[in-house]
């Protein structure tokens, strides 16, 4: 392979659907290869373009986004069968700590809550809970139907793996409410006003627009930043990592230490509590 053809990226697409690979991976490692290409102008592809590439990843982009990209690059030799192009992953020492900058906390979550209400956007404020009361993903929002919701329990699919989310009977009482205000007879129950299943755009659209009115920095306010709270509260009060990880549908328990990690500042308070010191 002297150069990748739009046939080549196709097939490439093609094959990471056949492998059941979700929509959003897909689109991830297609746009990460056509970026590549664009780089590479009509440059014959070598070992050597390639770490140059990665070399130019390195001063753009922090070391975790250069092994997300590297890994579609790779994806993509090996489905071309060229081994011999693929380059290493930077070597990343596991974090301790979570960034205090992006963690959102619960009061804030709570002020986002209420700047929701008192806004009367109805749907963002159970949206919201029922992703941070269950853990679920944003993807996996189309699972909560009224259904689901009437059971108490969520089967979900997602990435060729199937779990159930059990609904905490509180969210099932105001879910339910919230359907019958809306008319909603069976299906989703977060819809767009066609009745389409709500998408994480749409949702991360909506949060970011209480941000100024709630008082909490945008950087914080993201979807995903609701089922780091759910997984950091229930450890807090489990202390069970392999149950958290089934919950969340992790296949690894390294994956939700990601999620479990705690702020240097509370790590400090908790050092501080040991009593090893004398006055």
């Amino acid at each position: 392979m002297n150069t990748i053809t739009l046939k080549s990226i196709e097939g490439f697409r093609q094959n990471l659907l056949s492998e059941e690979k979700s929509l959003f991976t897909v689109g991830k490692y297609v746009r990460d290869t056509r970026v590549f290409i664009q780089w590479c102008k009509d440059r014959e592809i070598s070992k050597e373009l390639v770490l140059e590439y990665k070399k130019e990843l390195l001063a753009k982009y922090a070391p975790a986004s250069v092994n997300s990209i590297l890994s579609s690059l790779n994806c993509f030799f090996s489905y071309e069968q060229c081994h011999q192009f693929k380059v290493k992953l930077l070597k990343i020492q596991r974090r301790i700590f979570a960034d205090k900058e992006k963690e959102l906390t619960r009061a804030e979550y709570e002020k986002l809550l209420l700047t929701a209400k008192r806004q009367e956007n109805k749907r963002l404020y159970y949206l919201m809970q029922t992703i941070c009361s269950t853990g679920i993903r944003v993807s996996e929002l189309k699972f909560i139907t009224v259904e689901a919701v009437k059971r108490g329990e969520a089967h979900i699919s997602c990435k060729g793996k199937l779990r159930l989310v059990i609904l905490p009977k509180k969210l099932c009482v105001m879910l339910l409410s919230y359907i019958k205000e809306r008319g909603i007879f069976c299906g989703a129950v977060f819809v767009t006003k066609r009745g389409k299943p709500i998408d994480r755009s749409n949702i991360w659209s909506d949060m970011k627009k209480l941000c100024d009115s709630a008082g909490v920095d945008s950087k914080k306010v993201f979807p995903h930043n609701l089922r780091h709270l759910f997984a950091r509260t229930y450890y807090s009060m489990q202390k069970d990592i392999v149950r958290l990880a089934d919950i969340l549908g992790h296949s690894s328990v390294n994956t939700t230490r990601i999620y479990t990690m705690e702020s240097g500042a509370e790590h400090r308070r908790q050092i501080q509590e040991l009593g090893l010191l004398l006055k």
